[in-house]
């Protein structure tokens, strides 16, 4: 199963990380703790800082970097306007694939009640 779930998590993780933004900015390792605390126990940490890189050059979000007191200057990501449409585009697909995948199921389970 952890490889399904690897599989299926690479193609909505970007819509994920764009919601955890959408409640307020962050930086990479927040957003990775974040997800663990949602139950993405597996996510290794170098994923998320590459998917922000790739929602930072498709113009999703902006970036300020604040000092840390740790070492050097933290990057925060900030939710834009073009973020915002595409989480919205994100999450009407994410509905109507939640739909069908729900309907399917019901359906396959139904027929195997006769079994």
């Amino acid at each position: 199963m952890a490889s399904q779930m690897t599989e299926m998590l690479k193609g909505t993780l970007e819509g994920i990380v764009l919601a955890i933004l959408a409640d307020r900015p962050a930086y990479g390792y927040e957003i990775t703790s974040r997800l663990r605390d949602e139950g993405f126990t597996d996510l290794v940490e170098g994923t998320v800082y590459a998917l922000l890189v790739r929602i930072e050059q498709r113009g999703f979000v902006d970036v300020k970097k604040v000092p840390s007191e740790k070492g050097p200057p933290r990057k925060v990501y900030s939710l834009n306007r073009q973020g915002r449409t595409q989480l919205g585009e994100f999450w009407k697909t994410w509905s109507f694939l939640a739909e069908r995948i729900e309907h399917l199921h019901r359906n396959e389970s139904h027929s195997n009640e006769g079994e």
